[in-house]
């Protein structure tokens, strides 16, 4: 007699569902979460967790990826900084990128303050993760430069810098306490807009352009463009 299956098992949980699970234990218990805790959070045993997820470093990389596409939401499209005057442009990205910070903000810390992980042949994993979200930003970068056109060299360095600095002001409005007043929100998106501004100024000033943060960059690329075709 042949048995048919009634598909009684465990249901099948997936990675983006532990991923849930881990965000919520950490949203409710701070930036050290166990993997027994996050098992029990979806519902499965340790060793069904560890099916989807070879280890913290796997389950690190996951957590991560979606909060740095949740932060890269926040940007727009590539012409946001273009079309827009940068100062107004670049408070607008700090203020909703601040809201989603401060939807989990023991995620943040988790991704800032987690023990450095070492991953077969990818080195140190924290300092791997910097590396993706910087060479996002410098694809972004590169789409826009090509398009003005600008010169793109030392793209890289600008964004590595960019993600550094937004990461280190980040780690510093979150320190005083467990939920930023309203006032420190405020001063954290003026610093970052300021210091942002100046990184991104400092580039274009090195290839002789000055942009002025209240008028939209498109313009002011249209004048050096315009400037340079006379001079040929």
């Amino acid at each position: 007699m042949v048995r048919i299956s009634t598909g009684s098992g465990p249901r099948p949980v997936t990675r983006e569902e532990i991923v849930d699970a881990a965000v919520r234990v950490i949203d409710r218990k701070g930036p050290r979460p166990s993997m027994d805790d996050i098992a029990r959070e979806a519902g499965i045993t340790k060793p069904r967790l560890y099916r989807q997820f070879a280890d913290k470093g796997d389950l690190f990389t996951e957590i991560s990826d979606r909060m740095t596409k949740r932060a890269f939401a926040a940007t727009g499209s590539d012409m946001t900084l273009l079309l827009a005057p940068p100062r107004a442009a670049l408070r607008r990205i700090f203020t909703e990128y601040s809201s989603g910070i401060l939807e989990h903000p023991n995620v943040f810390r988790y991704l800032g303050q987690a023990p450095v992980l070492q991953q077969s042949g990818a080195g140190v994993l924290q300092l791997d993760l910097g590396r993706a979200a910087a060479g996002k930003l410098t694809r972004m970068a590169r789409t826009i430069a090509e398009a003005v056109p600008l010169e793109t060299s030392g793209l890289e360095y600008l964004s590595r810098a960019l993600v550094g600095a937004v990461v280190a002001i980040t780690d510093l409005w979150l320190s005083d306490s467990d939920r930023p007043s309203e006032a420190q929100t405020v001063e954290f998106v003026d610093q970052a807009t300021e210091l942002v501004w100046g990184l991104i100024d400092g580039f274009l000033r090195r290839q002789g352009i000055e942009a002025d943060p209240d008028t939209p960059i498109f313009a002011t690329f249209a004048e050096v463009n315009q400037a340079r075709s006379a001079e040929r």
